[in-house]
């Protein structure tokens, strides 16, 4: 992070990145719990947690499979 005085705080372009890629994996594992048919309130509490657990290979299953059983 970065501090401006007067202006508050802010993401670094690192920081930026880390932030994106996060919303990335979040997407992908909720994506994936509502094709399962978990319902959306659900999907999304339970992807907050499990985005930060999954390997990368899981996270790669979970988006193959979304896009070919349609994500919702």
């Amino acid at each position: 992070i970065e501090l401006i005085l007067w202006r508050g705080v802010f993401l670094t372009a690192e920081g930026e990145k880390l932030a994106q890629e996060s919303r990335e994996r979040h997407q992908i594992v909720e994506n994936f719990l509502l094709v399962l048919g978990v319902s959306p309130e659900i999907a999304r509490r339970d992807a907050e947690g499990m985005e930060h657990h999954v390997s990368e290979e899981t996270l790669d299953a979970f988006r193959l499979f979304t896009q070919k059983h349609g994500a919702k």
